[in-house]
């Protein structure tokens, strides 16, 4: 296995922009590998009082690349878009997974997001803003770095509650 220092050491010396990719591809495969081998049953467990769990974390962050990709650079209209799972009455339903809802199903959902955001963010310069937009895709890529880091130490914790499993 590549350790994280080889795979983010390795653009050091890189644009700006491979040095954004690299690290929020980094990212979305830690968080992926943090739920493989995972049973459907350990993937809802929740360990702590919010309900989170491993694959509520995943089905969030793909999300979090929805809003921050598909809605706010590529302005892909709502309407051509899934319903968010979340209501007024009900704010985290992203964050757990539903009776009818497989990890296999979500993960996947997540890759085809990481992907579509891959493609709107190559169509555009770091410092571009989209039409009536006041964030530029460097912003949207930090913010996702932010998150998904975020979110990859939250999976770290929950799932060495669930199995003890510990690693990058």
């Amino acid at each position: 296995m590549t350790r994280p220092s080889e795979i983010l050491g390795s653009v050091v010396a890189a644009s700006e922009r491979e040095q954004l990719e690299t690290f929020l591809d980094y990212l979305r495969d830690a968080v992926v590998r943090k739920v493989s081998g995972l049973s459907e049953e350990d993937a809802r467990r929740s360990p702590v009082p919010s309900g989170t769990s491993l694959g509520g974390l995943i089905k969030h962050l793909r999300w979090v690349e929805l809003g921050a990709f598909a809605e706010q650079i590529g302005q892909i209209p709502a309407a051509e878009l899934p319903t968010p799972p979340w209501t007024d009455a009900d704010p985290e339903a992203d964050l757990r997974l539903e009776p009818d809802e497989k990890l296999h199903d979500v993960i996947g959902a997540y890759l085809e997001e990481c992907d579509r955001s891959r493609e709107i963010a190559a169509q555009h310069s770091l410092d571009y803003v989209p039409p009536g937009g006041k964030l530029t895709l460097r912003w949207v890529y930090l913010h996702v770095v932010l998150e998904t880091s975020r979110y990859a130490g939250h999976a770290d914790i929950v799932r060495e509650m669930i199995d003890r499993s510990v690693g990058d």
